[in-house]
């Protein structure tokens, strides 16, 4: 068996070192792919990331082969996880001083417009529009391959109506090829694109990062509700139904209140609603609005209720006057 090239070794080694340096020193990181990206994308994209990020790439084997070893010695590192994400032409790019979201706002612009190329999955579907092409009537045997309705206006050719050339997930046709590069159609633009996030030990799906503060904290809120809603349910006081437990006390207060001589501030609108309700409504022609006016005007309706409700013979022991209830 040959003696292996120590040169090789080295830098085999160095790189082992790199990845896993930079995996546990900057756990924050894209998974990117590299596929139809051109080497003058990549050094631009390295250029603009100069002291925010690093951007790594390397064999499928030699990343896998430094992270078994790396979990085998320290598994509490979690770095096993990236092992099911290490497919295909793909690569790392790892913030040190700058943001996910700085690094995709770079990637966006290093994306270049490209001709199709026969063989290859079109990553969107391709529409030639309806219209003259400026092409001489010989090369209608393009359009006639697939199935392309043509007429000659004025000696060129003039596609009749639109039509799909290439389908999403389909390879690319020679003749889809050729005649998309006749009419100077560059339908497809490449670039890095991201395909999962590494942050803190965990990797999930790429989409995770076009959730927005606004989708979490309704989700958030959502959540919030549930439980309140469930705790009441039940019976079983929650932190989150708490306020729904003051508001129904205040309703009972209300109602207990409105046909006897006891006046307290936090009444007063109900009292006034009770007296001449088309008058308030006059006066508050929004239904109420935030702060005590809102909730006591929310409480009158119940009060009302409960004021031309019949009298119990016993009114000490029947009243139901559950503060939490």
């Amino acid at each position: 068996m040959a003696p292996r090239n120590p040169e090789k070794l080295a830098k085999k080694n160095a790189y082992f070192e790199k990845l896993i340096d930079l995996c546990i020193n900057f756990p924050n990181a894209l998974i990117v792919t590299f596929n139809n990206v051109g080497s003058k994308q990549i050094q631009d994209i390295r250029m603009e990331l100069r002291g925010k990020a690093e951007v790594l790439g390397g064999k499928n084997t030699m990343i896998r082969t430094a992270i078994r070893n790396k979990h085998a010695t320290d598994p509490d590192l979690n770095l096993d996880r990236i092992l099911a994400a290490v497919n295909g032409n793909i690569g790392f790019i790892f913030a040190k001083t700058c943001t996910l979201e700085d690094i995709r706002e770079v990637l966006k612009k290093y994306r270049l417009p490209a001709f199709a190329k026969a063989g290859v999955p079109a990553p969107a579907d391709v529409i030639i529009p309806s219209g003259p092409t400026g092409l001489d009537p010989s090369q209608t045997t393009m359009f006639q391959t697939l199935n392309v309705a043509t007429k000659i206006v004025k000696g060129q050719i003039e596609i009749v109506s639109d039509v799909k050339a290439c389908i999403k997930g389909e390879k690319v046709t020679t003749t889809a090829q050729t005649l998309l590069s006749k009419l100077a159609i560059k339908p497809f633009e490449y670039g890095m694109e991201v395909e999962y996030v590494y942050q803190d030990g965990c990797v999930f799906a790429a989409e995770v990062l076009d959730i927005t503060d606004d989708v979490l904290i309704s989700k958030f809120m959502a959540g919030i509700a549930n439980v309140a809603a469930f705790g009441r349910e039940i019976g079983i006081p929650t932190e989150a139904g708490l306020a729904h437990m003051f508001a129904n006390a205040f309703k009972n207060v209300a109602a207990l209140c409105a046909d006897i001589d006891i006046e307290f501030k936090q009444i007063e609108e109900v009292k006034k609603f009770l007296k001449d309700p088309d008058a308030y409504k006059a006066a508050n022609p929004g239904g109420g609005g935030g702060g005590g006016g809102g909730g006591a005007a929310a409480a009158a309706a119940p009060a009302a209720a409960a004021s031309k409700a019949p009298e119990p013979e016993e009114e000490e022991e029947d009243m139901d006057f559950d503060l939490f209830g």
